[in-house]
């Protein structure tokens, strides 16, 4: 794609300091990524290093860690991996949304473990594979640990694909005192153009007030071949029309989003997209719901 094609943002925009709620890190000496090609754009090690310089120019000033889906028996190994990287000279990383199983019979624990950290700040657990079926996330023990999640002022991440999005809502109901962040406006595929199933999808997960949307992921669904602004901006302004201003947030997707278009490219038509709104609107999104929402600089983890 030529940088051209997503030229034009504004000045306000482009000054609007971001935090990407959705940077992935991972060092293979230390973490096993069995679902990783062993060739191409994802393959090999993606370090902070690597991210700082993409990132070089582009305003954004922190970071929120996202689980990478190891093994369960590497969460641990995972957390101590990525809070480590938080206290670096220089690094952004201000949080992170730590990998776990929210069904298993340790889940308890495991948060206890990590809880304490004031830098965890949620968990994700992918429900996009062989192993988390349609209806997965609604079985009670899931449900259990969703719910624990809450108790403790913490977050959960929700990426599952399109066609489960009812049962992100149903999640959501049965859990109105943990915050649900879905992640990459729900996956739908960009190639496809929109779809009123996901548009309905989204309008009846958008009325539970607990659950808010990440602005990420759609990048890796574009044409390889050649794709415009116009491709992702009915899929952005959906969501903002049905979860308003304060319930949507900036996720890079990194190093995800290099499958179709380098981290400039995703965030520099981004800001094209949203050049239009009010100032304000611009600032929840790239910025103020990210700390709002995952409780950074707040001295807690409430959303007052």
């Amino acid at each position: 794609m030529a940088l051209a094609s997503v030229g034009g943002m504004s000045d306000a925009a482009a000054k609007i300091g971001i935090v990407d709620t959705h940077q992935h890190l991972w060092d293979l000496r230390r973490l096993r990524l069995p679902w990783l090609p062993t060739s191409g754009p994802l393959s090999g090690n993606h370090t902070m290093d690597d991210y700082l310089r993409e990132a070089q120019g582009l305003g954004i000033e922190k970071t929120i860690y996202m689980e990478v889906d190891v093994p369960p028996e590497q969460h641990p190994q995972e957390a101590e991996y990525v809070l480590s990287l938080c206290g670096k000279r220089g690094s952004p990383l201000v949080g992170v949304v730590l990998g776990g199983r929210p069904a298993d019979p340790g889940f308890g624990d495991y948060l206890e473990r990590f809880s304490a950290d004031r830098r965890v700040r949620g968990i994700r657990q992918v429900l996009h594979s062989a192993a988390t079926p349609q209806g997965y996330c609604l079985r009670p023990e899931f449900i259990r640990g969703i719910r624990l999640l809450g108790k403790m002022g913490l977050t959960f991440d929700v990426c599952l694909p399109a066609a489960y999005l009812e049962d992100a809502a149903q999640l959501a109901d049965a859990c109105p005192e943990t915050r649900l962040i879905l992640d990459h406006c729900g996956n739908p595929n960009v190639q496809e153009g929109i779809q009123d199933s996901w548009k309905r999808a989204m309008a009846d997960i958008a009325r539970r007030p607990n659950v808010a949307c990440k602005i990420s992921g759609i990048i890796a669904t574009v044409k390889a071949d050649g794709w415009s602004v116009e491709d992702l901006r009915p899929f952005v302004l959906h969501c903002r029309e049905v979860f308003g201003p304060d319930r949507i947030l900036f996720g890079s997707d990194w190093p995800v989003c290099t499958l179709k278009a380098r981290l400039r490219q995703w965030v520099t038509a981004l800001r094209q997209i949203i050049a239009p709104w009010p100032r304000q609107e611009q600032r929840k999104l790239l910025r103020d719901n990210a700390l709002r929402w995952y409780g950074i600089d707040r001295g807690g983890r409430s959303l007052e």
